[in-house]
């Protein structure tokens, strides 16, 4: 609106102009065929009346000594009377004959009206043509029909009525305004509050979680954090960036190792320490993520079988609220799973094929024991071993 106001003077001759020019024209929704088909009966009037006057001739006024086709079917309706009455199963045949002699008489009634309707008026016609070439040009402007015309003539009315009242408009826009961001502000202010108090409790869980995933001396943070905006929300004489999701740009904070500063997640942890950052966060917050299915890949990097024990127990816990994916190369890990899939790659036609296979529960202790090292007996009882304490494990 404010924009407008710069321009609304132009703008406002212009709507003027567009509404004045369609209302002048009187427009009537079908007009345009109906002015259409009279041009045509006007343009082909001497022809129309012609071949009226013909089929009116042949039907009920035949020229010199012909006997016309109503009077022939008014014979042969009389016939037909007389026919039936000798000969009663002729009745239909009696029927049809005089309804046919009834519908000649009226055709030629209805084209004795149609003839006298017929005129030759070159001004009418001139009239028509300006009119057609009016409603064409509105056309080319305001839109492909007549509805579209006074659709457009609608939509310019609205606006210049909008630029009539801008100012009044703009000031309860900017009222409204005002009243929005303050309940932006107060809620983003408590929103704020809210997440620095839940930040610290969330550090404290995740670096227990880190504590078992054998990243012992690791500290979790979350940085809240405001951005300055001159278009921004104004809190204490500053205006600050905010969205959706409220005032603070929230950032996850590690320091993987002890002495080390915190610093962003995303630039600092390996593959296999993000997996076990994610667990971490995901084991913390379990019901509460909205995410369906969770995916684990390198999270066995860099631990052993004891902490593997460890981690297939927190992915167990976590598929009580989830769909969880694991990709792993540690017995004691992949023993948790519910389902296993074993993946091979193979080469076929000097084309390399990857192949995945669903395991039964049989299956599974063989490949254990080839995750173990081979197929030994000591690795054989190894597994099923695993596999059952995996399995009849709570967690």
């Amino acid at each position: 609106l404010k924009s407008q106001e710069q321009d609304a003077a132009r703008r406002t001759e212009f709507l003027t102009y567009q509404i004045n020019e369609i209302e002048a024209a009187s427009l009537r929704p079908g007009e345009d065929v109906d002015l259409n088909e009279e041009r045509v009966r006007l343009s082909n009037a001497e022809q129309l009346a012609l071949l009226s006057e013909e089929m009116i001739s042949a039907l009920d006024d035949p020229p010199d000594d012909r006997v016309a086709a109503s009077d022939l079917l008014g014979r042969a309706a009389d016939a037909a009377a007389r026919l039936a009455k000798t000969d009663p199963g002729t009745e239909e045949i009696a029927e049809q004959t005089l309804s046919l002699s009834e519908h000649t008489t009226e055709l030629a009634r209805r084209l004795r009206s149609y003839r006298d309707t017929i005129e030759f008026n070159p001004r009418r016609l001139d009239e028509i043509e300006e009119r057609i070439a009016l409603i064409a040009a509105l056309k080319q402007k305001y839109g492909d029909s007549i509805p579209a015309i006074l659709e457009h003539e609608q939509k310019a009315r609205s606006e210049l009525d909008n630029l009539t009242h801008a100012e009044e408009r703009i000031q309860e826009l900017e009222s409204t305004r005002l009243e929005k961001l303050e309940i932006v502000r107060e809620t983003g202010l408590a929103l704020s509050s809210e997440r620095r108090n839940s930040a610290n409790t969330l550090s404290q869980l995740i670096e227990d979680e880190l504590d078992d995933l054998k990243m012992e001396g690791a500290k979790f943070g979350v940085g809240l954090t405001w951005i300055e905006d001159e278009d921004g929300l104004t809190v204490e004489d500053k205006r600050f960036r905010f969205d959706a999701t409220g005032l603070d740009q929230v950032e996850f904070l590690v320091a993987p190792n002890p002495g080390e500063g915190l610093k962003p997640l995303t630039k600092i942890a390996s593959g296999g320490e993000t997996s076990r950052l994610m667990l971490g966060l995901k084991s913390v917050l379990a019901k509460a993520d909205r995410t369906p299915s969770l995916i684990f890949d390198e999270i066995d990097q860099g631990i052993g079988g004891r902490v593997g024990a460890v981690v297939g127990r927190k992915l167990k816990r976590l598929a009580n609220n989830h769909q969880v994916l694991c990709v792993t190369h540690l017995p004691q890990l992949a023993a948790f799973g519910d389902q296993h899939v074993k993946v091979d790659k193979e080469i076929i036609d000097d084309r390399t094929v990857t192949r995945t296979s669903n395991l039964t529960q049989d299956a599974r202790i063989p490949e254990l024991a080839l995750m173990l090292g081979g197929p030994t007996e000591p690795n054989l009882h190894s597994a099923a071993e695993l596999l059952e304490a995996a399995q009849n494990r709570s967690v």
